[in-house]
């Protein structure tokens, strides 16, 4: 019964993401070269949250080695 559920979803979903190949707003932005303007402000923001996790990180594990050490 568990397969079955998992077969049918499985069928369900790859179905609803066959229905979206066609997305008419990043047609229009390729168009007229915005969506190089979209995916720059996406790496954008990514990278700015992988610094911030990064230094978040560093700071965190420097406090827990000054703790560790009293």
């Amino acid at each position: 019964m568990n397969k079955l559920f998992i077969l049918f979803s499985g069928l369900f979903f790859s179905m609803r993401v066959n229905a979206q190949n066609n997305v008419e707003m990043a047609d229009v932005m390729r168009s007229n070269g915005k969506i190089y303007t979209v995916v720059a402000v996406c790496l954008t923001i990514l990278i700015g949250l992988f610094i911030y996790v990064f230094t978040i990180d560093r700071k965190v594990s420097r406090l827990e080695k000054e703790n560790s050490t009293k």
